[in-house]
C-alpha cells in the first residue's frame, strides 16, 4: 500500500524570522499526521535553516529545481551535489512556473521535457528523490490535450532511464489552470488523470505501478484536501501558498495520513 506524501512548496516566499515561525508551528503538530511522508522545499537561501530544524523529525526536506549538470559555468544554478551537502532527500522538477516565467520560457516544450529528463536522471544518480511536475495549461486543457501532454514527459522519462529507475521518485499532476487560481479540479477529474498515469505506468511494469505515488497539485487547502486524497491513485498533495500557513498546512497533512 502507497504511503501519502504531502510536498510543500514554499517558492520564493519566506524570512528567518517567518521560516520559523511556520516550522515551528508545523513540528508543533507533527505527530498527527506521523502516518504520512511529508517534505518542505524552501527556497534554496534557506536550506541551511530547514536541515537545522527538520534533522531528527519525521519531515523531509528538498529544494525546488536542480541543474542536469554535475559543476560549471552555469550561474545561479544548483548542483545535485550541493543539494546533498545540505542533507536533501527530494526535489521538484518540471514546475509549471520553471517552464513558464524563466530559462525555459521560449524553448519548444518538447525540447523541455528532455531537459527535464536530464534532471531527472542526475538526481536518481545521485540519490536524490526526483518529484516530477506535469500538467496541461489552460489552452491544453480547453483543447482535451491533458492525456497527451502527461504522457508525452513520462514517456520520455521512461525512455531515458528506465521504468525501474521510478521506484526512487514519484509524480505530481499539477493542472496548470488550477495553480494560484483558487480553482481546484474536481477530485473525479484527477482522478481520472491519476489513472490514466497510472496506468501508463502499469503498461511498464505493474510493480512500479502499483507503488509510485502520484500526488495531486493545483490549489489544494485544507478544505478540499480530503476529497482529493480519497481517490484511490491520489497520494497525496503537491501544495503551494497553503504550506506557508502552519495551521492550513498540517490540516493538508493531516488529510493525507488518515487516507
Amino acid at each position: 500500500m502507497r504511503k501519502p506524501l504531502v510536498a510543500g512548496n514554499w517558492k520564493m516566499n519566506g524570512s528567518s524570522a517567518s521560516n520559523k515561525i511556520l516550522l515551528d508551528g508545523i513540528l508543533a503538530q507533527a505527530t498527527t499526521f506521523d502516518s504520512a511522508d511529508v517534505a518542505l522545499f524552501p527556497p534554496a537561501v534557506y536550506l541551511q535553516q530547514v536541515e537545522q530544524a527538520l534533522t531528527g523529525t519525521s519531515i523531509a526536506w528538498g529544494t525546488q529545481n536542480l541543474s542536469q549538470f554535475m559543476h560549471g559555468a552555469y550561474t545561479g544554478e544548483i548542483s545535485a551535489p550541493m543539494l546533498n551537502d545540505f542533507n536533501c532527500k527530494h526535489v521538484l522538477m518540471g514546475h509549471s512556473e520553471r517552464r513558464c516565467l524563466y530559462a525555459e520560457i521560449g524553448l519548444d516544450q518538447l525540447v523541455l521535457d528532455y531537459i527535464i529528463a536530464e534532471k531527472y536522471s542526475m538526481a536518481v544518480q545521485e540519490g536524490l528523490t526526483p518529484i516530477i511536475c506535469i500538467g496541461e495549461s489552460p489552452e491544453e486543457h480547453a483543447q482535451g490535450k491533458t492525456e497527451e501532454i502527461v504522457a508525452r514527459l513520462l514517456n520520455i522519462v521512461i525512455a531515458k532511464n528506465g521504468i525501474r529507475s521510478l521506484s526512487q521518485a514519484a509524480l505530481a499532476y499539477e493542472p496548470v489552470w488550477a495553480i494560484g487560481t483558487g480553482k481546484s479540479a474536481t477530485p473525479e477529474w484527477a482522478q481520472d488523470v491519476h489513472f490514466f498515469m497510472r496506468e501508463l505506468l502499469r503498461k511498464h511494469d505493474v510493480e512500479i505501478a502499483e507503488s509510485t505515488q502520484i500526488l495531486y497539485g493545483g490549489s489544494v487547502k485544507g478544505d478540499n484536501a480530503a476529497p482529493l486524497f480519497s481517490m484511490p491513485d491520489i497520494d497525496g498533495g503537491l501544495v503551494g501558498g497553503a504550506s506557508l500557513d502552519a495551521n492550513e498546512f498540517v490540516a493538508i497533512c493531516q488529510a493525507a495520513a488518515s487516507n
